[in-house]
């Protein structure tokens, strides 16, 4: 299995980051792919398959931790790239979320 669970929403609250500003301010760190939980079902394979898929927006992943889950919000086509390529981790950024 690539991922904990694949998923179709975010169970967590709003958490007001909208930008990639806002996200650059969380230090990047390595996840395991088997952490996490998809917040997205469907991927589009353009995206996928683009060489520069990954040349626009953030570098890393937007991973939210809540209640001790870790959600994939944002890259999940990074994250299939990885397991594809046979890797077992991602470097996301990854933003905790306390009640």
């Amino acid at each position: 299995m690539i991922f904990r669970a694949v998923g179709d929403e975010r169970p967590y609250p709003d958490h007001g980051l909208e930008s990639t500003k806002d996200w650059s301010a969380i230090a990047p760190r390595q996840v395991r792919l088997d952490q996490l939980v998809t917040t997205k079902r469907t991927l589009d394979l353009d995206t996928l398959l683009a060489e520069d898929s990954t040349f626009y927006g953030d570098l890393f992943a937007h991973v939210v931790q809540y209640r001790g889950v870790m959600y994939l919000e944002d890259g999940l086509h990074r994250a299939l790239r990885a397991a594809l390529q046979q890797r077992h981790l991602l470097h996301a950024r990854v933003l905790i979320l306390t009640d």
